[in-house]
């Protein structure tokens, strides 16, 4: 499959918060960063990923902000 995405990074599935229609994926990346995605509950079924995975993080954004404080 080809994604039009270009920050692609390996991480590992941390936790997992399935509510009734949304879920919060939390995963670790090389970088010693947590992170976090929000699904429906039939992606992550359909997706099928499970506590301990590997998985790629595909990150997509229109706008990054940094700051500074």
């Amino acid at each position: 499959m080809k994604y039009g995405a270009r920050n692609q990074l390996t991480g590992k599935v941390t936790k997992i918060k399935r509510g009734n229609l949304m879920s919060q994926v939390n995963f670790d990346i090389p970088a010693n960063s947590p992170m976090s995605s929000v699904m429906t509950i039939d992606s992550l079924d359909n997706l099928g990923i499970k506590e301990g995975d590997q998985i790629r993080v595909v990150v997509k954004a229109v706008n990054v902000l940094l700051i500074k404080e």
